[in-house]
């Protein structure tokens, strides 16, 4: 991996998690903040909160980001890079980058059911056991996410339909903006799978645009697929455009990206493993041609 971070003193990181664990509550408390929307109005997000599901693979390494130190290397190789507009995180990682100091001026975006286990038996019933929309409010958060994925043959989907509309709910009342990954799933030799289809990724934007009893603060986070038109003729809410696993040919994902960002209503790109583990290891070129597709005006 290409490393150009800024340094970052792991010692006194451990030193304050045992020691002024409070100090971490101080840093969010006084971090610059700015506003969700500026600028073009488009927003590029890197997301880290695949671990706390226990998916820690990228492409064909089964532990790719099991290591923290490496993972928050990288990480804060992609806060520095221009044109990157916040990071999505468990409590884990966002309570990391506050007490290095790396989160001032970026869109913080809390991650909250993390608890449908990768390869779980009750993997689809997703529990909330990470954010909640009253500590997010409580560490002044700018951003709600919630996955869900549906599979009509698993009665666990139930529960997390259920969970996430009363975390709409939630987020509308606190007037705080929440985006929703939904797919349409199903289990293939026990593993869930996730359908990439058009006519699934439209049914899965339709049952998730009507969970709460209010959408005004509701966005969606949407994979690229073929005949991504249709797709976003199912949707006047924002969308964010996800960037998924890097096991592709990283120009196809770029250009697939860069098409879809043109279509009206897309507001942006959330992308994490397919920056963060670039297969040349060079983060910082991963990143900054992902920040020039969502910010044309980069240089």
């Amino acid at each position: 991996m290409t490393l150009d971070s800024p340094t970052i003193d792991f010692a006194a990181l451990r030193d304050l998690r045992a020691s002024a664990p409070g100090t971490i509550a101080q840093k969010l408390a006084t971090r610059k903040k700015r506003d969700v929307i500026q600028g073009d109005g488009r927003l590029f997000i890197v997301a880290a909160d695949h671990p706390a599901r226990g998916a820690i693979a990228v492409g064909s390494n089964p532990t790719a980001m099991a290591n923290r130190y490496d993972l928050l290397e990288r990480m804060a190789i992609a806060l520095s890079r221009p044109g990157v507009d916040g990071v999505l995180g468990t409590p884990d990682i966002i309570d990391d980058l506050a007490a290095l100091g790396l989160l001032d001026d970026k869109i913080v975006v809390g991650s909250m059911n993390r608890g449908g286990l990768r390869g779980a038996s009750f993997e689809l019933d997703d529990r909330y056991t990470a954010y909640d929309i009253n500590s997010m409010v409580r560490d002044g958060l700018d951003f709600a996410k919630t996955l869900i994925r549906v599979d009509l043959n698993d009665a666990g989907t139930a529960s997390t339909l259920e969970a996430t509309a009363r975390a709409v709910d939630s987020a509308a009342a606190a007037q705080l903006p929440i985006m929703l990954e939904p797919f349409m799933s199903r289990r293939v030799d026990g593993k869930v799978i996730n359908d990439l289809s058009a006519e699934a990724v439209i049914l899965s934007t339709a049952i998730a645009s009507g969970l709460g009893n209010s959408s005004a603060y509701t966005w969606m986070k949407l994979p690229v697929v073929p005949d991504m038109e249709r797709v976003m003729e199912a949707t006047t809410m924002p969308t964010l455009l996800l960037g998924g696993d890097n096991g592709g040919d990283p120009d196809e994902t770029f250009a697939a990206w860069e098409s879809a960002l043109a279509l009206p209503g897309v507001r942006g790109l959330t992308v994490g493993r397919t920056l963060l583990y670039p297969a040349d290891g060079d983060v910082a070129q991963a990143v900054d041609t992902a920040a020039r597709l969502v910010h044309t005006g980069l240089a």
